[in-house]
């Protein structure tokens, strides 16, 4: 008895001085309630772990700016095109074709929430696998003449890592100039001897937001999930692939890695750079200007593309605002597919909302994933889904980690973004907006050549699902939002 007492005491101590006041920081950080709610829930069950597990992953830095791009010259260029753009809108959109004018709430959204310059793309091809990326790549990267920009979340040490590495060392004894920006836990395993083999021939490279104790706790949770390749100034590659032997040869025992790339030329990869700009001055404090990185815009006729950056240093949560905003605009089809369904609470309601309205609503994910907390609370969304009419496919063909969403006949965005809250409001990301009638149709066509490897679930079979199966998805969906 005087044990279990004994214990109760330190137990009320421990949770007084430690889960109540990080409780109150929460509450006045103003999040989502249901992220609010399952931290509480968190520290109360666990006030120990709990505290040191919020330390290290759970702090919410995008109200204060994790950092300042102020003194960014090629981002404050932008910004002052996209104002004069936004005040000449009309004009702009007059050009337009008639399908595309009927997303100009969306340019507008896009030229206000992250200063999207509209731009015109000479060419934007679809690259349907990593072979057919890392051809197109590696041809970009043999014919550069001034300078390449890379961008990754994951960089491995494994044989395409190392094909890379060989090319990059090539091009830079030809006195190309080679900038890459890795993030520093997706890229963790670059061995010293890999990163030196590149420093040695002048090429520079730096981690994004370095772990490092007692750094930790402000920076484990914010990682650079874009993925942006920018060969002088006129070429540009951004979509799902990272640059790891897995996106070629598959996983085991799931099979073939399915993922979207997409080649930008023209105008519109003055978009990417930018981005990639930004985040350098960030690392490296150094601004990249000049025609040599960016082209004079031209706004020529073309493709219609406006690329916007998201992430915890954006003053929106811009990515997120145009899906809630296309799918809720969509009049005729929503098509999306991600590795991953753990959509916000706007924008779960804004599908149902668009299903529920007679909108032929698809959502095409994974039936075998790579990571097991996500995979089951992607589960978890699943009934409510069907139950408003939203149709849901499971790919079958292996690993599917394609991220694109297709909205009618004329909008479509590819990019690194995720449907999931983690992407949204917490990474670094980067998508490619596009207006275009024939644009569309290919990615759909691919869209639905990927529904013929899949099998779509019904809500009667899904229903009876075992009990098992609903217990994990519950209980991946308390703690999802802590990921």
């Amino acid at each position: 008895m005087g044990v279990g007492l004994e214990f109760w005491k330190i137990f009320s101590l421990i949770f007084l001085f430690t889960a109540i006041p990080v409780s109150i920081m929460i509450i006045l950080e103003k999040r989502s309630p249901y992220k609010t709610a399952a931290w509480i829930l968190f520290l109360i069950l666990l006030p120990i772990f709990g505290v040191v597990f919020y330390l290290f992953f759970g702090q919410e830095y995008r109200k204060k700016k994790l950092f300042s791009r102020k003194g960014l010259k090629s981002l404050n260029k932008f910004r002052r095109l996209s104002f004069r753009q936004l005040r000449e809108s009309e004009h702009t959109l007059r050009n337009l074709p008639p399908l595309v004018r009927e997303k100009e709430n969306l340019i507008r959204l896009l030229l206000k929430n992250s200063n999207a310059l509209l731009t015109n793309a000479s060419r934007i091809k679809i690259l349907n696998n990593a072979d057919e990326t890392f051809e197109a790549i590696f041809s970009a990267i043999e014919n550069a003449t001034h300078h390449i920009h890379m961008e990754y979340y994951i960089f491995e040490d494994d044989k395409i890592g190392n094909q890379f590495k060989e090319l990059l060392i090539k091009k830079a004894r030809e006195g190309i100039i080679i900038r890459i920006i890795v993030d520093d836990v997706g890229s963790w395993g670059l061995s010293k001897q890999f990163l030196t083999d590149l420093r040695i021939n002048n090429i520079e490279i730096y981690s994004f937001m370095e772990v490092r104790f007692p750094r930790l706790t402000s920076q484990v949770n914010y990682r650079n999930h874009r993925k942006i390749l920018v060969v002088d100034g006129i070429t540009g590659f951004t979509g799902g692939i990272n640059i790891a032997d897995r996106y070629v040869e598959g996983l085991k025992d799931i099979g073939p890695w399915r993922d979207t790339h997409l080649q930008i030329e023209g105008d519109a990869v003055g978009g990417l750079q930018v981005v990639f700009a930004a985040d350098w001055y960030f690392v490296v404090h150094e601004n990249l200007t000049g025609r040599r990185y960016f082209p004079q815009v031209k706004l020529a006729k073309g493709i219609p593309v406006q690329v916007s950056a998201s992430g915890p240093d954006s003053d929106w949560e811009s990515i997120a605002q145009v899906f809630f905003a296309a799918i809720a605009g969509a009049n005729s089809k929503v098509c999306i597919a991600s590795p991953y369904l753990m959509p916000t609470s706007e924008i779960l309601y804004a599908l149902k909302v668009a299903a529920l309205s007679n909108v032929d609503v698809r959502i095409l994910i994974p039936e075998k994933t790579d990571s097991v907390i996500p995979h089951w609370s992607s589960f978890s969304y699943i009934e409510e889904l069907l139950e408003a009419g939203v149709r849901i496919y499971f790919y079958q063909a292996g690993f599917l980690h394609s991220k694109y969403l297709i909205v009618d006949d004329t909008f479509s965005t590819v990019g690194t973004t995720n449907l999931d809250f983690r992407s949204f409001e917490t990474n670094f990301e980067v998508n490619a907006f596009i207006y275009d009638q024939v644009f569309t149709a290919s990615l759909h066509k691919f869209f639905k050549a990927d529904l013929r490897n899949s099998r779509e679930v019904k809500l009667t079979e899904w229903r009876e699902r075992p009990w098992h199966f609903k217990m994990k998805e519950s209980l991946a969906h308390i703690v999802s939002p802590m990921l």
